[in-house]
Formats: structure tokens, sequence, C-alpha cells
């Protein structure tokens, strides 16, 4: 029987894959739980029209995250904060200083997960970050730290 797979099932396929399965897996496992649904003309006519959609809506997302992405390039975000002599930090400036940071000088609200940082910031000066807006998306921002 062939199916169209609602939820990934281990050893069988991922969400929305169209499978051959033997008549009694299907009829006793995958169709009774809601794993599955027949793979009846109007249901796969209904699978890919909701395949294009997404594809579409990524395509989209990903224009946006570009667009976004070029924007930030110019970007300088400022962080006051105490230092000591040579301008050592008391403490380090984190991903969680940077996006508020983000947020109070330009109104843009991004995560702190996906901003990188091998270390943490720890002394004044200009540095340069790495956000990652979209997966094989980043846009690198100045962080000037003033002490």
């Amino acid at each position: 029987m062939i199916v169209i797979l609602k939820r990934d099932v281990k050893g069988t396929g991922k969400a929305g894959d169209v499978v051959k399965v033997s008549d009694g897996f299907a009829r006793n496992m995958l169709l009774p739980k809601g794993l599955a649904e027949e793979a009846t003309k109007n249901n796969v006519h209904t699978l890919e029209k909701a395949k294009e959609k997404r594809e579409e809506e990524e395509k989209q997302a990903r224009a946006a995250a570009e667009k976004q992405a070029e924007e930030m390039k110019t970007m300088r975000v400022e962080i006051n904060t105490k230092a000591g002599e040579g301008g050592k930090l008391f403490g380090s400036i984190t991903t969680k200083d940077i996006a508020d940071a983000l947020k109070e000088q330009h109104g843009l609200s991004i995560d702190k997960r996906k901003i990188v940082l091998d270390q943490p910031i720890k002394e004044t000066g200009v540095k340069r970050v790495k956000i990652r807006i979209y997966p094989e998306i980043t846009a690198t921002i100045a962080v000037e730290v003033k002490g």
C-alpha cells in the first residue's frame, strides 16, 4: 500500500514522504495511529500544493533574510561598561548584552543564540561580531565597547 506520512516514522520515512509499506503495517499501525494517510490522487495533489506553498514561503523568508543581512553590514552598536587600566573590562560582554543593545539602539529583536562570539569580549575597542540570520546567511556588525 502506498501512504503519505503525516509524521516522521522511524525506519519508514519523514513527514510528507510518499512511501510504499506493507498492507498490514499500514492498516494496523500507521492509519489507526494517524501517522499516515492513504495516497489517493486527491491527497497527493494536496500534498504537492502544500509543498509548493512551503517552498514559496521559504523563498520569501530567505529573500527577507538576505535583505536584512545587507542592511546590518553597516550597523554599529555601542556598549558602555566599566573598565579598568589598559581597557580591560570588569566582567565581559556576552551575546545577551549585544542582543539588548541591538534592540535598544536599532529596534532589532535578535535572539541571543543567533549571535556568534568565539569568546566573550573582555576589553574595550571595536569588535566584528557575526549574526546568523537564516541558515547559511550571516551578517557581521561592529560592536564598540567603551569603558
